[in-house]
């Protein structure tokens, strides 16, 4: 599903060919055949997902690197039931349900539009008015198309149903109430407002501490009149149990220092890392404990700005001399 994402530049326009998009289901295919009009809002959505997955984990050992011209854009990475793995799944289908939300709510879909069930009654000084956005259509979505390859009786099939959900929840959880002020020289004698959704990268910053925080769980099998099932438990049970909006795994990641072409691992040589952090982006952890190169960059960038009336910026080019600090 994930590789849809990579595909947005050739099903961004019309007309969409469904059968020529490669890696999906036959679910995934009825579901692009009978909503054909918004599927370039669902590559939008697995898109920025990933982007915003490359952003969150920039400085990481694991940078959420991506593969071109593969179906699998992370490489083997996915195939383990890992914290990466649950994050990627939750944030590309909070991706998907946030595109094809905004796209009903500013109109670039006709077959959806606003939410007009607004959760109770106006407040003082204010009344519902505008566009509320219809997060509840964007989720629907994102599961249907999402979830249409989890149907198997498998613990992985469960983690990342779990993990899916887990990441559209995440857009209701911070829906925030948006104003304007109607007046003379506005004045704000009537303000009308409505329910949107915050900018993605709120919902990258949820998620994220959603990946810290992730519940470690252990496989059961049990036999059901359709055969095994396995289904997933916490391993401690002296920790909170997760919540549906909590991240789940179940095998341990690998420590991505080296490259591994097994676990997907690029490993970190030649990583910018950060000298005075003593974070994970640090010379001392990214690197693994190898050590790290230093060298001289220079760099044009602007400087001397004068605001000059009315109205622009006036700017000299200086070149600045900064350290580079990569790892062995």
């Amino acid at each position: 599903s994930l590789a849809i994402g990579h595909q947005y530049s050739s099903i961004g326009t019309q007309p969409i060919l469904c059968g020529s998009i490669p890696g999906l289901v036959p679910k995934q295919l009825r579901f692009c055949r009978n909503y054909v009009e918004i599927m370039p809002s669902v590559a939008e959505g697995v898109k920025i997902g990933i982007q915003e997955c490359q952003h969150q984990f920039r400085g990481r050992r694991w940078n959420c690197t991506t593969i071109n011209d593969n179906l699998a854009i992370f490489g083997p990475v996915l195939d383990k039931a890992t914290r990466e793995s649950a994050f990627v799944h939750a944030i590309a289908s909070a991706g998907v349900a946030f595109a094809v939300t905004r796209a009903c709510a500013d109109g670039s879909a006709t077959i959806c539009g606003c939410d007009t069930r607004h959760k109770g009654p106006p407040g003082d000084g204010w009344k519902w008015g505008g566009c509320s956005e219809d997060v509840e259509f964007g989720s629907m979505v994102s599961r249907e198309f999402a979830d249409a390859r989890e149907n198997r009786p498998d613990a992985r099939s469960a983690m990342n149903r779990h993990n899916n959900e887990a990441g559209r929840m995440s857009l209701n959880d911070n829906m925030f109430l948006k104003c304007k002020c109607h007046g003379l020289s506005g004045s704000c004698e009537v303000k009308t407002c409505w329910w949107s959704q915050p900018d993605f990268r709120v919902i990258g910053d949820y998620m994220k501490d959603k990946y810290d925080s992730a519940s470690e769980m252990v496989v059961e099998k049990h036999k059901e009149s359709r055969g095994w099932v396995e289904t997933l438990r916490p391993k401690y049970n002296y920790f909170k149990p997760p919540t549906e909006r909590d991240l789940v795994y179940y095998e341990s990641s690998p420590n991505f220092c080296d490259p591994n072409p097994e676990t997907g691992s690029f490993g970190t040589r030649e990583r910018i890392c950060n000298l005075t952090s003593h974070g994970i982006d640090g010379c001392d952890l990214l690197c693994c404990g190898r050590g790290h190169n230093t060298r001289t960059e220079k760099r044009k960038e602007k400087c001397h700005c004068i605001f000059h009336w009315c109205c622009y910026v006036s700017c000299q080019e200086c070149v600045r001399v900064y350290d580079v600090h990569t790892c062995k």
